[in-house]
């Protein structure tokens, strides 16, 4: 009988280098701050829309002003930087920049402001109609994008937050499996993989929670318990962790 050919193996797709894969994580992170802000637009947009429309864009305005309040009376400190809320007005200030300045949209929006001119085009004033029935949720746009980055400085500045609960939450876990281990007591993988999957989120729901909030909150609120929970989940990781699962 003749030999039957063998099926080639199939080749397993080459897995990106080291440069290769910070690049493309960068990417994601991009990608998803940028649709947190746009998501964060849409909602404000929302709420001018159904639930504050009394108020217009003095909502956001108010949010800006207590977002600054809150970096300057919560981060008075930082391990990341001397001047944390400098550093927050800096990030909010770039988004400002290059976000409105350098594409030419806050200078559209001061000559769409000026008073009309007998020698307007038709274009400019179809413009200037077009902009003065939408420059409410306009404006509320620009403001909530600031908001949007000086709550994003403030997660970076309480990064050491998340550090510190992990190393405590690692150190007691470790211990308690060395008394558990000690004490001949049952080792099982169940647990430890469901708090493994923990991990993760709970940084990742501060991050999503606080920067998708449609009103000013106070970021201890939401840091505070997520860094709890990520330091609990590394802490029953550490203690149900075994060498052979």
């Amino acid at each position: 009988m003749a030999r039957q050919a063998q099926a080639p193996a199939p080749q397993r797709a080459a897995e990106p280098g080291v440069i290769a894969g910070a690049f493309l994580a960068a990417v994601k992170v991009l990608g998803w701050l940028v649709l947190g802000l746009v998501f964060s637009i849409l909602v404000e947009w929302l709420g001018l829309t159904f639930w504050w429309p009394e108020e217009g864009t003095r909502h956001s305005r108010l949010m800006l002003e207590a977002e600054l309040g809150y970096v300057q009376d919560t981060v008075p400190q930082s391990l990341l930087t001397r001047d944390p809320a400098g550093f927050a007005r800096c990030i909010a200030d770039g988004f400002y920049h290059y976000g409105f300045e350098v594409t030419g949209v806050a200078a559209g929006v001061q000559r769409l402001n000026r008073s009309p001119l007998p020698t307007d085009s038709t274009l400019l004033a179809l413009s200037r109609a077009i902009y003065t029935s939408l420059s409410t949720y306009l404006i509320a746009a620009i403001t909530i994008t600031q908001v949007y980055a000086l709550r994003l400085a403030v997660l970076l500045l309480a990064m050491p937050v998340f550090v510190l609960a992990g190393l405590v939450g690692v150190t007691d876990g470790l211990i308690e499996r060395d008394r558990r281990r000690f004490g001949g007591a049952r080792e099982t993988g169940f647990v430890y993989h469901h708090a493994k999957r923990l991990v993760a989120p709970s940084v990742g729901a501060a991050w999503v929670l606080y920067l998708a909030w449609p009103v000013s909150i106070h970021p201890n609120r939401i840091i505070l318990p997520a860094a709890g929970l990520f330091g609990l989940a590394l802490a029953v990781s550490a203690a149900t962790f075994k060498k052979h699962i």
